[in-house]
């Protein structure tokens, strides 16, 4: 009878407060026992999770500065059409890195930008703007284009890329293969650095440059060219430019690295050119000319089989005025060796600067001689 009168007054007793303590119900052991009630019946609970990680925060906080770069072009289907029809020629990436005056500047490659009668940039959410080409360079492989800057709402931040080590994850994000996927992430780790690719510029079937570039396993797709290479911290420490594509070789893609990239986007930017130092000559490769020519014409002792020979001395250049000719053969600059002519131009352009003296060794009717010539800006 006692244990009648609990059980019946015991709910009074909690509405009305009397008790000496509190009694809640457990929703955790609610939660649990639907949990188990639901997977006992068969029934899946969708879950939502917060992802956030290093690459997610490094991802949002560049990925609206990449954008489409469309290269368009007039072309002309049949011999009797009135007007040429413009169609688009091909589609790369690029990084919005300034926004001032009203304007914004993308980065992007020259071989993107390659032969347009027009430039359309897409933005991150999907606006399409005219583009304006401030400037390209061929050496290099950069170009920079202006657009309005009205629309534009996020910049990039450009890292150094002289601290990067081999191991360090990076992330590439740009458009391969067009609109379709637009913004795409891939990630990967720096496989090396200091890479030198050999590049015919004029497709003579002579090496013209040595790119030097980040290596990557992060997928890098026709389309990424221009896009960005990005480190864990969001900021810009390479430009994608192209990708080994050959059937026995996976995962090799290469950027331009951020810092040899700056001065030459700042000249494009500025100038709509690059600055560089200026000689006066027209250069072959001694190993590229025949044995009987290096001992007839050129006169170089039979030991020497190295260096840049002159073809021809523009009137009133640098090289003129130092008494450079054709025929003469450059083997040293500065003290450095000179191999070819793409030795001669990679010290040229990255060790001196527009009014640098420079210090040349050469051989004429096969006498080692010395000179010194003062730089200007023209192009060489």
């Amino acid at each position: 009878m006692g244990a009648f009168l609990v059980i019946v007054s015991f709910p009074k007793l909690v509405d009305l407060h009397l008790l000496p303590y509190n009694i809640q119900p457990d929703n955790n052991l609610q939660e649990k026992a639907d949990n188990h009630a639901n997977q006992t019946a068969g029934i899946t609970k969708n879950v939502q999770l917060n992802v956030v990680s290093g690459v997610t925060q490094a991802v949002d906080k560049v990925r609206g500065a990449v954008v489409g770069v469309s290269n368009i072009q007039s072309t002309s289907f049949w011999s009797d059409q009135e007007q040429d029809q413009e169609e688009t020629a091909g589609t790369g990436s690029g990084v919005i890195y300034k926004k001032e005056g009203g304007k914004a500047y993308v980065v992007t490659n020259n071989h993107v930008v390659e032969g347009a009668n027009k430039l359309e940039v897409s933005l991150a959410d999907g606006t399409k703007l005219p583009a304006k080409l401030r400037g390209a360079d061929i050496w290099s492989d950069l170009a920079v284009l202006e657009i309005d800057g009205k629309k534009v709402k996020s910049v990039a931040q450009f890292g150094n890329s002289d601290n990067l080590k081999p191991g360090e994850p990076v992330i590439a994000i740009g458009n391969p293969l067009g609109p379709t996927f637009s913004g795409s992430v891939t990630e990967g780790i720096i496989s090396g650095l200091g890479r030198t690719i050999p590049v015919d510029l004029n497709q003579d079937g002579i090496v013209d440059w040595q790119a030097e570039v980040i290596q990557t396993d992060a997928a890098i797709n026709p389309g990424n060219s221009g896009g960005a290479l990005v480190n864990i911290e969001g900021q810009v420490i390479g430009i994608n430019s192209m990708k080994i594509a050959q059937q026995a070789v996976e995962g090799i893609g290469l950027a331009i690295p951020i810092n040899s990239a700056k001065p030459i986007i700042d000249d494009l930017e500025k100038f709509g050119e690059v600055k560089r130092p200026y000689m006066g000559v027209d250069l072959k490769s001694v190993n590229e000319i025949p044995a009987y020519y290096q001992q007839e014409a050129l006169k170089l002792p039979k030991d020497v089989n190295y260096g840049a020979a002159i073809r021809e001395v523009v009137p009133n250049s640098p090289a003129a005025k130092a008494g450079l000719r054709e025929l003469d053969v450059i083997v040293e600059m500065d003290g450095k060796q000179i191999k070819d002519v793409v030795d001669l131009r990679k010290y040229l352009y990255n060790n001196k600067k527009i009014g640098d003296k420079l210090k040349i060794k050469f051989y004429r009717n096969g006498k080692l001689k010395e000179t010194t010539l003062k730089l200007t800006g023209e192009s060489l």
